[in-house]
């Protein structure tokens, strides 16, 4: 045995040694492992300690078929050698073991592998720790002993991700996504930590009136620019914010606070960073082997392999780990359409139609229904939303239906007809007017999420308030009204941070939103405007109680083209909302609004005054009944029927 800061386990001589790790690795983990069904994969690959009298004792696996030879190296053995790992599975499972007489905890590692003569240093896929940036090393870190204290929130969880009266998710459900490493900085322009973030975020979320906040990709990332999309090690989170637990801190803030987390995930593709999943053991392992499918032309990475078993069993463990280990409430699944096409991004000639001539990715189906199902099986309150940017056929709809299984999916359609139309000037918006009326067509084909996120927001597109046809004044009205519309469509809300008060500069990943917009009046105001809409949006069950069946909206006036205007009712159990929104240029002087009953009506959501008392009264014409109002430029507001007591004797 080598005696310095740690020892080999001792065996009487290598085939007692070898014998005793094969013997272990004959185990039901390992099997499954290679079945594609162990969604605990994390549990038994990467670094593993456990006590034995007064040593430390490490477990060390990995898994890397092709390799020719793998060791351990480290600051506890040597960069150059290190330790030999045998090969304990046939299907290509390396194991050693480390005892040590004091910790090893944060003492840093990779797998040395070589194939075909050429070495190559690989931080662990099942890193939980990892130093990140050009290195990436391995960081050795124990059980988490963080105690969450999110009893209360999980349990409003659980009743409110469910079904009510044939409508799905009867509840608000109204997100701010953030980049954690540009939503705020120091004044010298460094990153803060997680627990900095968690003490100025989630308040301000709360006090916004948001349900959830959704982080772009936490896990640890070498490309900063790449703002989190670029995964090399999936399992640990960044180390640019802190430690694992510093993130727990913060989704306990978040929960404590009564805010749900919804985390973005990448089970698409991988960098090729030489540290990461690429080509780990010397040949494509994690990727895809034909050249038809390996690589992304656009984005420069490597696709997952979902087909094969171990990678299924990596990414399905994946999913599960957050959800498990660090009380995630939603995976919001990136690029599915990247995943579900063998043509996306390619052109003719490029790509290989599956057996039946078509461009389906047969394997990319299976392992989202499988993904889902071993989800559910377990987190049946967690929300699993698709960023598909297709017409996909039921991406929402249970595996028992044909469905992939997801429960929401970003509505992108919706959000680039409008942003087209909100940049169109009003003189001409009769000709596009349905950017405003066919979303409905659609909209209950798939449970919907309403987003304005990051990608709209950057690489010349211009930020949300920037797009508004008009003059500076003009672009206001324009949010509000667009707001407004957004707030009371059918469908769950996402808003991208710093669009709540109308930054003007597009979103910069390496530099803090431009929080000083806030000394600006129209700014200051156009904030607090959003947090009043939220709040409305919160207090009124029509708005959210049935997003996605028919029953929960109607039109008034789906084709008033000529004034550039909508009205539609919003329904929910307890009560009727009517909503008028105006993206004319001018007024509309006497505007008859149809109603279905006759009375007083209050309304109750302004966009120039918020939340208002004003009380309007039907007319009559022999054939309806109707409210008579000017109905100014670039304006909304929301209205509900007064019900009069009536007394009889």
């Amino acid at each position: 045995c080598r005696l310095f800061l740690t020892k080999r386990l001792c065996y009487n001589n290598k085939k007692e040694r070898d014998f005793a790790i094969l013997k272990t690795d004959r185990s039901m983990d390992a099997y499954l492992f290679h079945q594609g069904t162990n969604n605990y994969a994390y549990r038994y690959l990467g670094c593993h300690m456990h006590r034995e009298e007064d040593q430390w004792i490490y477990t060390f696996r990995v898994w890397a078929p092709n390799a020719e030879r793998v060791a351990l190296v480290g600051d506890f053995l040597n960069w150059d050698n290190g330790e030999e790992m045998l090969r304990t599975t046939a299907a290509g499972i390396y194991e050693t073991k480390i005892s040590s007489p004091v910790s090893l905890e944060g003492k840093k590692y990779k797998y040395k592998i070589q194939k075909n003569g050429i070495t190559h240093l690989k931080g662990d896929p099942y890193a939980v720790f990892s130093e990140g940036g050009s290195s990436g090393a391995t960081i050795i870190l124990h059980d988490s002993e963080f105690l969450w204290q999110d009893e209360k929130w999980l349990s409003h969880r659980r009743a409110t991700v469910k079904s009510k009266d044939k409508a799905y998710i009867p509840a608000p459900i109204n997100i701010y996504e953030v980049h954690l490493g540009s939503f705020m900085r120091r004044f010298d322009g460094t990153f803060l930590t997680y627990r900095e973030i968690a003490e100025i975020l989630v308040p301000y979320v709360k006090t916004m009136g948001y349900t959830h906040i959704e982080f772009l990709p936490v896990m640890e990332y070498p490309f900063d620019a790449s703002w989190g999309y670029q995964v090399c090690a999936f399992y640990a989170p960044t180390s640019r914010f802190g430690t694992p637990d510093d993130l727990r801190y913060l989704i306990n803030a978040c929960h404590t606070a009564g805010v749900g987390v919804i985390l973005d995930w990448v089970p698409a593709h991988f960098p090729k960073d030489e540290w990461g999943l690429y080509e780990f053991d010397g040949a494509p392992l994690y990727e895809y082997q034909g050249k038809d499918r390996m690589e992304s032309p656009s984005w420069g990475t490597r696709y997952f392999d979902v087909g094969r078993e171990e990678v299924q069993s990596f990414l399905i463990s994946n999913a599960l780990y957050w959800l498990r280990e660090f009380h995630i409430d939603g995976l919001r699944c990136d690029a599915v359409a990247a995943m579900l096409y063998l043509d996306f991004d390619r052109k003719p000639g490029e790509w290989i139609p599956n057996r039946d001539g078509g461009n389906q990715n047969a394997e990319a189906i299976a392992f989202f229904r499988k993904l889902n199902q071993s989800i559910y099986a377990e987190k049946s309150d967690v929300l699993m939303i698709a960023e598909e940017s297709t017409a996909f056929h039921l991406v929402t709809h249970p595996v028992s239906e044909g469905g992939l299984g997801f429960n929401l999916k970003w509505n992108m359609g919706w959000a680039n007809d409008f942003y087209s139309y909100l940049s169109t000037d009003p003189l001409y918006r009769k000709g596009a007017h349905k950017a405003l009326n066919f979303p409905i067509t659609y909209a209950f084909s798939e449970n919907y999420i309403l987003p304005i996120s990051h990608d709209e927001v950057v690489h010349g597109k211009k930020s949300f308030l920037d797009k508004m046809f008009g003059d500076y004044e003009d672009k206001f009205s324009s949010f509000r009204a667009a707001m407004l519309y957004m707030m009371t469509f059918p469908g769950k809300k996402m808003l991208f941070m710093g669009t709540e008060y109308g930054q003007f500069r597009e979103w910069d990943y390496s530099a803090a939103l431009e929080w000083f917009m806030l000394d600006y009046p129209l700014h200051r105001e156009l904030r607090e405007f959003v947090a009043s809409l939220n709040r409305f949006y919160l207090e009124h069950s029509a708005l959210w109680e049935r997003d996605f069946i028919p029953e929960g909206f109607s039109w008034i006036y789906p084709d008033d083209s000529d004034h550039n205007a909508v009205a539609y009712t919003r329904h929910s159990e307890d009560e009727t909302l009517t909503v008028l929104i105006s993206f004319a240029g001018s007024v509309a002087k006497n505007y008859r609004l149809r109603v279905s009953e006759k009375g007083k009506y209050k309304v109750l959501f302004s966009t120039f005054v918020g939340v208002t008392e004003e009380i309007l009264i039907t007319k009559e014409d022999g054939k309806e009944q109707y409210l008579e109002l000017d109905l100014p430029a670039l304006s909304g507001l929301v209205l509900s029927h007064i019900k009069e007591n009536v007394f009889t004797i």
